[in-house]
């Protein structure tokens, strides 16, 4: 009698409790992004900086619909309809939605960052980004969205050098990170602890952060 066993077929992985994240290009983002920068630089100028998640740098008022101009309603018309693309309901049917959104722009230079946090209250949450200062082409200069996994440490207490043999494995009990390239929106639950590394660049980087509910 064998006394060593081995599956003789095919595991059936059935990835449960996925998070999403989407990541697309705006269209005609090189025109939507000059108009924004020059609009947000000039804000920045302009008003004082609010203090939320932001390590530093500039944040607008989350008002941003009202003084963002024809650019910032072309993202945010994006980010509804993309909403509504990601979004149905428990059904498999789809649920368009009469989306509610308050927007904000960020101004990072060196040695700015936001420090985890999560939109309660919120939906999705989307990033716009303007100019990313370099760091999708050279990691070193930091930057990355960085989102951590929603079932907390826990996975990662009793042996946390080993992780499931899955797609997204490593991540268990840890975190995953995005390095955008300018020009790309991404959307994900509002739920999902999320930050910003500090970035160490000589750029400017520049966002726009919107919550739909």
């Amino acid at each position: 009698m064998a006394t060593d066993a081995t599956p003789s077929t095919k595991i059936d992985i059935q990835p449960l409790f996925a998070t999403p994240v989407a990541v697309v290009t705006l269209p005609e983002n090189m025109r939507i992004s000059a108009a924004l920068r020059e609009t947000i630089l000039a804000r920045a100028e302009q008003e004082p900086s609010t203090a939320h998640s932001n390590l530093g740098g500039w944040q607008s008022t989350w008002d941003m619909a009202d003084w963002g101009g024809e650019a910032a309603s072309y993202l945010l018309s994006f980010v509804r309809h993309m909403a509504d693309t990601l979004t149905i309901d428990r059904h498999g049917k789809a649920a368009p939605q009469t989306w509610r959104t308050n927007a904000w722009a960020n101004v990072n230079r060196s040695g700015h960052g936001n420090e985890f946090h999560t939109h309660p209250g919120c939906v999705w949450s989307a990033v716009y980004y303007v100019d990313d200062g370099g760091a999708a082409n050279d990691p070193s200069l930091g930057g990355q969205f960085e989102l951590q996994d929603p079932r907390g440490v826990a996975p990662a207490m009793f042996r946390p050098e080993l992780v499931p043999n899955v797609p997204g494995g490593a991540a268990f009990g840890a975190s995953e990170s995005i390095s955008p390239m300018p020009g790309t929106v991404l959307m994900f639950p509002s739920w999902v602890s999320h930050a910003v590394r500090p970035y160490f660049g000589d750029g400017t980087r520049i966002s726009v952060a919107i919550n739909l509910s």
